[in-house]
């Protein structure tokens, strides 16, 4: 049997690209006839920062409505566009008192969590997740990998919100969550972790989703497991020499040059899965041609590891450009590289048709 997992990388404000890309591919299911939520046919749906909204979004209940995911990719679209300005709104207060985000986080992380709450509602875990999720964070007190998700009993019990909320706390940006472990709650243990964004270490999680599909069993059953990674846009822009060499500590996080060591650590880790996934699950691994699958109809066929990316051209590449045009841009951006991949996803499409539920 074909196990189809979707993984979804971190990016800001970026994730506007993802949320386009799934747009089209949801067009190209209800052509076949497959109209149900995303979850429904994909077996597990990761997502790190920007991708932990998107995965949350595909995954969780809909307060009210426990049936009902909580967005398709069309809400989540609609979501960067109208709330994404909030949640990247420094304020002229914050920017005189913190030097444009030099000497304290960015932003607030207020309207953020509104709309997480919102969406997601206040008291719904991760157990509770109409698919398989899994959402990556890292702890600064244990200075370790997390991984939420409930593909694994033993880390499901988390509230959803706040998990989504530590995946995206990217240092710079937001301060870090307080985030509760509520198995450990349940056995009076300390249960805050203080968390900040996935990406620091798994920017794309499309490994980690591979991994916690092999626990599930997936290898040892025999089923193949077909990842389709859709990344946010790479940066194009070159780090400057002349430049670099000078800037020490504060040059390479300030939010002015936009924290380019932040950048430069979630570009390498995507770049290094990618790299390795390829090898790993494609028989006769394909080229990548900027950062993505090289598709045709001589090797789709051949295929189970499919990564849709690109070098960001025609709008900025900075996480938190939430402008009107910059969020068109990343819109348009998404639809073109869809169109560039149309072979792809219409491979993906096709094989998800003949899922029978």
């Amino acid at each position: 049997m074909t196990k189809f997992i979707l993984s979804i990388d971190g990016g800001g404000i970026r994730g506007v690209i993802p949320a386009a890309v799934l747009t089209v591919l949801t067009e190209k299911l209800a052509k076949r006839g497959k109209t149900l939520p995303l979850h429904r046919y994909f077996h597990l749906i990761a997502g790190t920062s920007t991708g932990a909204i998107i995965a949350a979004g595909l995954t969780c209940p809909r307060p009210g409505r426990p049936t009902e995911p909580a967005a398709d990719p069309k809400t989540l679209l609609d979501l960067y566009k109208k709330k994404g300005p909030d949640i990247f709104d420094i304020g002229l207060f914050r920017k005189m008192a913190n030097f444009g985000g030099l000497f304290e986080e960015r932003y607030s992380a207020d309207a953020l969590e509104k709309i997480l709450i919102e969406m997601l509602g206040k008291r719904t875990e991760v157990k509770d997740a109409l698919g398989k999720v899994l959402i990556t964070a890292y702890d600064i007190h244990a200075r370790r990998a997390v991984f939420i998700t409930n593909a694994d009993k033993d880390h499901e019990r988390f509230y959803v919100w706040q998990a989504v909320r530590g995946s995206s706390a990217a240092p710079t940006y937001f301060e870090p969550a307080l985030v509760e472990d509520l198995a450990k709650t349940a056995h009076g243990q300390t249960p805050m972790l203080p968390l900040i964004d996935g990406g620091v270490f798994a920017n794309d999680p499309a490994m980690a989703a591979y991994v916690e599909g092999s626990k599930l069993g997936w290898r040892e059953n025999g089923d193949e497991m077909v990842i389709l990674s859709l990344g946010t846009g790479s940066a194009n822009r070159k780090i400057p020499y002349q430049q670099a060499k000078s800037w020490g500590a504060g040059g390479w996080i300030n939010p002015a040059n936009d924290t380019p060591l932040i950048s430069v650590l979630m570009q390498g880790q995507s770049s290094t899965a990618s790299y390795q996934l390829n090898k790993l699950l494609n028989r006769e691994p394909p080229s990548f041609a900027e950062g993505a699958t090289v598709v045709t109809l001589a090797n789709k066929a051949n295929l189970n590891y499919f990564r849709l990316d690109a070098p960001l051209v025609g709008a900025n590449d900075a996480l938190d450009d939430a402008t009107p045009k910059n969020i068109a841009d990343l819109e348009k951006f998404g639809r073109v590289l869809a169109q560039k991949h149309d072979l792809a996803l219409e491979e993906i499409a096709e094989r998800i048709k003949a899922i029978q539920l």
